[in-house]
């Protein structure tokens, strides 16, 4: 399929609308700021949290038009074309109501949130209804439309450690353009829109919203929110990888074959081998081989 917007005609995102809806005093968010072009989100926003952290308070965002350079998982590159894709990254200092820091170990949680606000968000405005991937991707029938990576900011002096948590998604790229045969586009997909500018505002408000009930709830992703769902519950509804037989490699080398079981209360994926034995896989690449009936 073809585009329908040439690269330069790929309309820009609206950095003044963004911020007049989405930042204080309208909004939750701290700060936006869009660039044209950078290696990496991710890696700027940390940067700025670490050398100028009063000026990036909780929920700053940066985003930008076009990444050169943006790392995926397992260090692998992304890349797109200019205005082609949504590229953003959300600086969070998790605290809960009271103002106490979450638990370090409920950052876990914290690419899975921003997965399950992308899936959710898209699936409002597009009408397509994308699923996780474990760990943290966003795929449509099998294909991978985006994918979410979170990197750790230590915190200075005796204040805790920052998150960033960085999102690539694939918007009006054509299938010349995609970076592997596996992957897909919103425009490929056929959605309802693929407008920059809404499709941000959905993810950003949505995901504002549930790091609002999972600071309310101390990080516990057991615990239920104002709806009565828990964070868990959330995310394994929308997790593609559980029933499904599925290969790991693990960091360590090891390669992890059986059965998807359920999410640990950290978001790390139980797998049950071929012998019965649950193995609790916290890091490293799941690929899945073919579902299983019950």
């Amino acid at each position: 399929m073809t585009s329908r917007y040439s690269n330069l005609e790929r309309p820009g995102l609206d950095a003044a609308g963004l911020r007049e809806t989405l930042c204080a005093p309208r909004g939750p968010f701290g700060r936006l700021e869009l660039v044209e072009a950078t290696g990496s989100t991710n890696t700027d926003l940390a940067g700025h949290a670490t050398d100028d952290p009063a000026q990036w308070p909780d929920l700053s965002v940066l985003t930008a038009e076009e990444q050169t350079a943006g790392r995926g998982r397992m260090d692998r590159t992304w890349t797109a074309p200019e205005r082609s894709s949504l590229i953003v990254s959300v600086l969070l200092r998790p605290r809960n109501t009271e103002g106490r820091p979450l638990p370090t170990q409920s950052y876990a949680w914290l690419s899975l949130l921003a997965a399950l606000a992308l899936s959710e968000s898209i699936e409002e405005r597009t009408e397509i209804a994308p699923q996780l991937k474990w760990p943290n991707d966003v795929h449509v029938d099998g294909r991978k439309l985006a994918g979410v990576l979170a990197q750790l900011v230590p915190g200075a002096g005796a204040e805790p450690p920052a998150v960033v948590v960085g999102t690539g998604v694939n918007v009006s790229l054509t299938d010349q353009e995609l970076p592997v045969p596996t992957a897909t586009s919103l425009l490929l997909e056929y959605a309802a829109t693929t407008d920059r500018n809404v499709l941000l505002k959905a993810y950003l408000r949505t995901l504002a919203a549930h790091y609002a009930e999972f600071t309310a709830v101390d990080g516990d992703a057991t615990r239920p929110w104002k709806d009565g769902a828990s964070l868990i519950e959330r995310v394994s509804g929308r997790m593609v990888t559980l029933g499904q037989e599925v290969q790991a490699d693990l960091p360590n080398g090891t390669v992890l074959t059986g059965r998807a079981m359920t999410l640990d209360a950290h978001g790390a994926l139980v797998v049950r081998d071929n012998d019965g034995e649950r193995h609790t896989v916290s890091a490293g690449d799941v690929v899945h081989l073919r579902p299983l009936t019950q």
